[in-house]
């Protein structure tokens, strides 16, 4: 790839993961001809050109107005991710102070941002708009990997029930990914909160459930990439102004290509409580380790507790509370008192019907999203009989040491699970 311009930037990504920064001097200044060549970015690399700023002599690390981004030897125009100044967005910030802190998140912090001048050549954003900026903490093992995965999946995806990527910021040590801003928060912000869920009306309930399911068919049919999330859970279900859901965080996403349907990792990181059987183990995950998160989610919604905290004397899972309830035709004392007296009767039991298909143990077994869509939508939809769940009660005894009440715990297994054959 050739640059023939006065001064061109670059930074390069490599996958190892560091980051650092090339330079391209006049070539007066070097004493070269005018032309010079730069090799080209591995597949999956992600490399950022820059149009300097000003014409100047002075160098500058400034990620400035214009850019062109290349993601697996593709280019990606301005318009759909521009580059942000990381001053402007230090300063607007009060230099990432705590209080202009949302909360922090396993990526780093997040911050809210009102903007009031960022000029782009192309694509830019009206004066007012607020933003969300999402920092890269330092400290983050896996940080870089889950950054780039990030620009590489959300660039490439506009939907309505997914969180809009608006752009990026990387400069030195400091890489920062910049989002529309939800003025909701969470989900599990209101729904697991006393006081706060007397907005979740069953109404508002249902449209949330599915703009997930259409968020997660999105991904799985209708993108251009075909995308494995694995890490689906309320904490990741954000809410616009009108209370419309949006799937948000791809750091552990996976893109599946062709005719691919199943993966292996010997790395599990997902959530405690969402996991499917296959993936927590096995390692293995495809679009159905999706359907069965959904599934829990859609039951905690309509019970209106974590999945994780739920203990009882004869029950160590919601999942296997949810299917005593509906073995014994009482699926309606799973519902939350909150929503208890707005809800259709019809419409909840078919959720908890779609529910229970959704956390089957067996792949096999589970519907596909498109499937859950069209049950959604359907007035008399023809429902088969789920199967009883065994994986949830016995992962929840082993757990049950380790999970406390409320408590949002991340898995990272970095060991392969070994399976007991008897001689």
């Amino acid at each position: 790839m050739m640059w023939t311009e006065d001064l061109v930037d670059i930074s390069h990504l490599d996958q190892s993961g560091s980051l650092e920064f090339f330079y391209r001097l006049h070539h007066y200044k070097l004493g070269l001809p005018a032309i010079s060549s730069i090799p080209c970015c591995k597949d999956n690399d992600i490399a950022v050109l820059v149009q300097s700023k000003s014409k100047s002599k002075e160098l500058s690390t400034d990620l400035s107005v214009s850019s062109i981004i290349l993601i697996d030897g593709n280019q990606v125009n301005r318009p759909e991710l521009p580059i942000f100044n990381l001053g402007s967005l230090a300063a607007a910030t009060n230099n990432f102070s705590k209080g202009n802190r949302l909360g922090l998140r396993g990526f780093g912090a997040i911050y809210k941002v009102v903007i009031f001048v960022y000029a782009y050549q192309q694509g830019e954003l009206p004066g007012g708009q607020e933003i969300v900026v999402k920092k890269l903490s330092t400290k983050s093992c896996q940080g870089l990997e889950e950054f780039k995965n990030e620009i590489i999946l959300i660039a490439k995806l506009h939907y309505r029930n997914l969180v809009r990527l608006l752009g990026c910021s990387i400069q030195g040590d400091e890489k920062m990914l910049i989002y529309e801003y939800m003025p909701n928060k969470s989900l599990d912000y209101f729904l697991f909160n006393e006081a706060r869920k007397e907005k979740l009306d069953w109404r508002t309930c249902l449209r949330i459930i599915e703009g997930i399911a259409r968020g997660l068919f999105y991904l799985h049919r209708d993108s251009r990439l075909r995308i494995i999330h694995r890490d689906l859970k309320a904490s990741n279900i954000l809410l616009d102004g009108e209370m419309n859901p949006k799937v948000s965080d791809f750091r552990m996403a996976r893109i599946f290509r062709g005719n691919q349907h199943e993966a292996n990792t010997v790395r599990v990181v997902e959530t405690y409580g969402y996991m499917s059987p296959e993936y927590a183990m096995e390692g293995l995950f495809s679009v159905k380790s999706d359907v069965y998160s959904f599934g829990v989610l859609l039951l905690e919604i309509i019970y209106g507790r974590r999945n994780t905290s739920f203990r009882s004397i004869e029950h160590t899972s919601l999942i296997t509370y949810a299917w005593d309830l509906w073995n014994e035709e009482k699926a309606m004392d799973l519902i939350d008192p909150s929503i208890r007296d707005s809800c259709s009767l019809k419409e909840m039991l078919k959720c908890i019907h779609i529910g229970m298909l959704c956390v089957q143990d067996s792949v096999m077994h589970r519907p596909t999203m498109a499937a859950v869509m069209l049950l959604l939508e359907s007035e008399t939809p023809t429902l088969p009989m789920p199967r009883q769940p065994s994986y949830a009660s016995m992962r929840s005894s082993i757990n049950a040491n380790f999970i406390s009440d409320g408590q949002e715990i991340v898995s990272s297994n970095n060991l392969t699970v070994t399976m007991v054959v008897g001689r």
